[in-house]
């Protein structure tokens, strides 16, 4: 049996999924009142992030179903007990890593959001889920939050915060992936200095794009 397919996440997860539907960007205001051109430069930029998702602070930005069920087949097939995760938000994608944990034996997830009404959001979905007890939540900027005090291995890296840091993400954790550990990058087509660096057999990965907005890849060296 599946923690992902029973309560109390199950419906959880439903719940949470149709909120983030209809709260998503398409129906706000806030991004409603940006142009695509304005849009796509705060999200690709390494200064702006900050005011960009501050801004985005109500909104649940989550993976999709298809993305959350892809982290949690990864994490347990490979047998995750560490997992570091770079964007909180609502807590929608740690749910499902934190339910391959524990369905794996148990582990260590930690992950960063540096919206604190987010973490607040964040840590009552866990808890509503049972999984509060895996999950790490530090609290604030990722360059400061995962310098420092990461397991000495991890097996699997979710990138999903501000795209333009991607690169900056990777290179605090990379000493510390195992060979065979995943790096799923959300909407990845936004940060093409990352995208350059996966794909690059000769840096020590393969990596492919995975469904619309997923770049998948793997830790070969």
């Amino acid at each position: 049996m599946s923690l992902l397919t029973s309560a109390p996440l199950a419906p959880l997860l439903d719940r949470l999924f149709e909120e983030a539907a209809r709260a998503s960007p398409a129906t706000s205001s806030v991004v409603a009142a940006l142009s695509r051109e304005e849009r796509e430069r705060w999200m690709q930029s390494k200064t702006e992030y900050l005011d960009y998702y501050s801004r985005m602070k109500d909104l649940p930005l989550p993976v999709s179903r298809e993305t959350g069920t892809l982290l949690y087949m990864l994490a347990r097939g490979c047998g995750a007990r560490t997992i570091v995760e770079f964007g909180t938000s609502f807590g929608i994608s740690t749910l499902h890593l934190a339910a391959a944990l524990r369905d794996n034996g148990g582990g260590r997830l930690i992950t960063t959001e540096f919206e604190p009404s987010k973490v607040v959001r964040a840590r009552e979905n866990l808890t509503a889920g049972g999984l509060i007890d895996l999950v790490e939540i530090r609290e604030g900027d990722a360059l400061q939050t995962l310098s420092a005090d990461l397991p000495e291995t991890i097996d699997l890296l979710l990138l999903d915060g501000a795209k333009g840091l991607y690169p900056e993400i990777l290179n605090l954790v990379e000493s510390r992936l195992r060979p065979g550990a995943f790096i799923v990058a959300d909407n990845a087509d936004y940060s093409p200095d990352y995208l350059a660096h996966v794909r690059s057999p000769a840096n020590g990965y393969l990596s492919t794009p995975f469904g619309e907005d997923v770049e998948l890849s793997m830790r070969i060296g």
